[in-house]
C-alpha cells in the first residue's frame, strides 16, 4: 500500500527513546514533599518527578498515592537495551538522592519508551499523510507535527480536513 517515497518519508521521522518508573503507595501514605511536580535539571537520569494524585488534584484517604518519574532522553537513549532490572535500580538510586524521604512503595512498574517524543517530524507532511484512497486510509499524529499537545491538535485537524475532502 505505502510506495517507496511515502515509505522513506515515514523512516526519516526520529524519536527520543526514555523511561518511566511509576511508585505506587498504599492507601494512608503519606509522601511529604511541598509540591505536586517537579521538573529537574540538573540530574543526568531524571528530569521529572510528580506525586501523580496530587498533581491530577485527586487525593483521597481510599486511594493510595502515586508517583511518576520520567528519565532524561540521554538517559533513556544510553539504557535502551539495557536490563530493565538494572535500569530500576538506576533510577529508583537518582530518585533517593532529589527526594529523600521518600517511602518504601508497595510496588513499581518500570517502562521503557522505546519512541517517547518525535524529534524530526516526518518531512513534507502537513499533520498526515494520506497512505491510501481507495479505501482511505490516512496516518497522522505528533510524529508528523512536533510531540506537544498542540503538533497532536494540528495533526487532528489535518486529518479531519483531509477526511472532509475525500468525502
Amino acid at each position: 500500500v505505502i510506495n517507496e517515497s511515502r515509505k522513506q518519508q515515514l523512516e526519516s521521522a526520529s524519536y527520543s527513546s526514555r523511561y518511566a518508573l511509576g511508585l505506587f503507595y498504599e492507601a494512608g501514605t503519606r509522601i511529604d514533599v511541598p509540591w505536586a511536580a517537579q521538573y529537574i535539571t540538573d540530574n543526568p537520569c531524571i528530569r521529572f518527578i510528580s506525586i501523580d494524585n496530587k498533581k491530577r488534584n485527586i487525593e483521597s484517604p481510599e486511594i493510595g498515592p502515586s508517583v511518576v518519574v520520567h528519565t532524561t532522553v540521554t538517559f533513556g537513549s544510553e539504557h535502551l537495551d539495557s536490563d530493565p532490572a538494572e535500569v530500576q535500580q538506576l533510577i529508583l538510586s537518582h530518585l533517593e538522592k532529589i527526594v529523600p524521604s521518600l517511602p518504601k512503595p508497595a510496588s513499581i512498574k518500570c517502562q521503557k519508551w522505546r519512541y517517547s517524543q518525535v524529534t524530526k517530524a516526518v518531512p513534507n507532511c502537513l499533520g498526515q499523510m494520506i497512505l491510501h484512497t481507495q479505501p482511505l486510509l490516512i496516518c497522522g499524529g505528533d510524529g508528523f507535527t512536533r510531540s506537544n499537545f498542540d503538533g497532536c491538535i494540528d495533526s487532528a485537524m489535518s486529518i479531519a480536513e483531509a477526511v472532509k475532502s475525500h468525502l
